[in-house]
């Protein structure tokens, strides 16, 4: 499994699937081929699930969001 961070906190979010990380690599920015953060808001999280995210993720993002305008995750490959 590959387990999702916060970056803020260090704090876990949660697990989530190859297929569940491939659709963030295939929906969100990289700055290069080893990026693993993105930055998360609103916005992003509502485009996500737009495009079909799977709704555990959708779920996963939008606690870790919180109230809060924004925040950056991490992936690590377990």
């Amino acid at each position: 499994m590959i387990k999702l961070y916060d970056n803020s906190t260090q704090s876990l979010l949660g697990e989530i699937t190859k297929e569940q990380l491939e659709f963030l690599v295939d929906h969100l920015e990289e700055t290069s081929v080893e990026d693993q953060d993105y930055y998360i808001d609103a916005h992003t999280v509502q485009t996500l699930s737009d495009a079909g995210a799977d709704a555990e993720l959708v779920d996963m993002l939008r606690r870790g969001l919180g109230d809060r305008h924004g925040y950056e995750v991490r992936w690590a490959d377990s």
